[in-house]
């Protein structure tokens, strides 16, 4: 089996995948998105602070998407403008051409604005970038299939323009793969630093001596006083109370 066949089909099998999800994603029922959004925006008021992207980074990132987005309508209008059912050619050829076709389209309506979206919103996320680059190849390879059959089939005029959509897609892609690189250098140099902050901060820490009980074999154990008891008093006796004027009885003894 041709090689060139077994991966254009794989790049055709990335594109339909793609706005197959971008198409479940967008008949998700408005409460549910709200849901996302409102997580979505939790976390990022629970991102640590000092991660501000600096405006060099911003800037190019923008101008990228910029280019990219101007490239895709322009293919679009290209795209939608060739009568591939007037090429002098077999019914397979005009068939896989068409289908090469709509995927493009619907990638470049549905699943590279989203993409582009996420990207905007975090420009030096490293996962959204190798996304949006990963798509662009395989944009690039299905749009190159369909430029060599309009050279063949098609007028002069269509392949000019799908050429020119071509050569811009291949500079965004240039762009992208030097700012992966990039990223990835960054990022690594930063994880470097934190890991030698972290060990600095680690040694500074004072670590506290244990406390030590000192016990002297030689000290006479104290013996516990004994508390004596109290001494209960007997109660007093008192004589019997005599009336007025009258002699008290002497009781004989026996």
């Amino acid at each position: 089996m041709n090689p060139k066949f077994i991966r254009r089909s794989y790049v055709l099998f990335i594109l339909f995948w793609s706005a197959a999800t971008f198409g479940q994603t967008a008949a998700a029922p408005a409460t549910q998105i709200s849901t996302q959004s409102a997580q979505t925006s939790v976390a990022s008021a629970a991102a640590p602070q000092g991660t501000a992207v600096s405006y060099a980074s911003v800037s190019q990132v923008n101008g990228l998407l910029a280019q990219l987005e101007a490239t895709s309508k322009s293919a679009q209008d290209d795209l939608t403008k060739l009568r591939i059912e007037k090429w002098k050619t077999d019914g397979s050829t005009k068939k896989q051409t068409l289908g090469n076709v709509d995927a493009v389209q619907r990638n470049l309506q549905s699943a590279l604005p989203e993409i582009i979206a996420q990207l905007r919103n975090a420009p030096e996320d490293l996962p959204a970038t190798f996304k949006l680059y990963r798509n662009l190849d395989a944009l690039y390879d299905v749009m190159g299939s369909v430029a060599e059959s309009v050279g063949a089939f098609g007028p002069k005029d269509d392949f000019q323009s799908l050429s020119n959509d071509l050569s811009s897609f291949e500079g965004t892609r240039k762009q992208l793969a030097e700012r992966l690189a990039n990223l990835a250098a960054s990022k690594e140099q930063e994880i470097v630093r934190l890991r030698a902050d972290l060990k600095t901060a680690q040694a500074a820490i004072p670590t506290a001596p244990p406390k030590k009980t000192i016990v002297d074999d030689n000290e006479p154990v104290k013996k516990p006083v004994a508390k004596k008891k109290p001494v209960a008093k007997k109660p007093a006796t008192t004589a019997p109370a005599t009336a007025p004027g009258q002699t008290p009885t002497v009781q004989p003894k026996q």
